[in-house]
């Protein structure tokens, strides 16, 4: 079995996969790699499971070094870092390479190998996040915008009146209360950013046919009355890892 860390900037997700499939995940706060408990959660995750290796992505690049000496300690493994010159199983057409998110590379991994090419992936993250890649296989760039509870939270931060509020489906698109034309916005609204972006993406890759597929904490939510997304994969992440992992092995 190998482990796969995602460390975002909120949490870190961390998987056990073997040479078929991501087998399971769990999240663990990415703040744990500095307060010194993270190791002791990753290893009560891998349990009994024999460790053969790792593979990481990372957007916080001081919790980097903590992952890979915690992987070295405690399974005497050293980790691979996922980057424009590890990845495996797509091309990069892309003018700086190196900034791009490496965990948007391991879901361009993931996308091409479930949906062949050209594809999309929708990371409804702390962003939204867009990841093209065209028919020849290359990922070639996206689109970020910012997420949904960025948004909703900023509203209630920079405002007297408006609420916190917690992301859900709504019925009318009409506001009864301020809470209620919050979440219009928030998850109509959302709804209607990715479906028009979508529809600029097929008009610039100049195809009709583009599989969308989508991941991160609202995708199911927001996909669930959105026809344009052909599929939800809560794992997207960590099984581009793997697969990364695997063309190495």
């Amino acid at each position: 079995m190998i482990l796969l860390f995602d460390i975002g900037n909120t949490h870190t997700h961390v998987g056990l996969g073997d040479d078929r499939r991501v087998r399971r995940q769990t999240d663990i706060p990415t703040l744990t790699w500095f307060g010194g408990g993270a190791a002791a959660l990753v290893k009560k995750f891998a349990g009994k499971n024999e460790i053969t290796g790792a593979v990481l992505c990372s957007v916080v690049p001081r919790a980097t070094p903590l992952v890979r000496k915690t992987v070295r300690t405690v399974w005497k493994c050293e980790a691979l870092e996922l980057n424009p010159k590890t990845i495996r199983g797509v091309g990069i057409d892309y003018p700086k390479p190196n900034s791009i998110g490496p965990d948007r590379l391991a879901n361009a991994v993931a996308a091409r190998q479930r949906f062949g090419a050209p594809v999309v992936v929708v990371d409804f993250g702390t962003a939204v996040t867009f990841d093209v890649v065209d028919a020849k296989g290359n990922y070639v760039g996206g689109i970020i915008a910012p997420g949904l509870a960025a948004m909703t939270d900023y509203l209630h931060e920079k405002t007297a009146l408006l609420p916190k509020i917690k992301i859900r489906e709504i019925k009318s698109a009409i506001g009864k209360s301020t809470e209620h034309a919050m979440l219009v916005g928030a998850v109509q609204g959302y709804r209607g950013l990715v479906r028009e972006l979508i529809g600029e993406l097929k008009r610039e890759l100049k195809t009709k046919n583009l599989p969308v597929v989508a991941t991160g904490g609202y995708a199911k939510l927001i996909a669930a009355k959105l026809p344009e997304i052909s599929a939800v994969a809560p794992d997207l992440t960590l099984e581009g890892l793997r697969l990364v992992w695997q063309a190495q092995a």
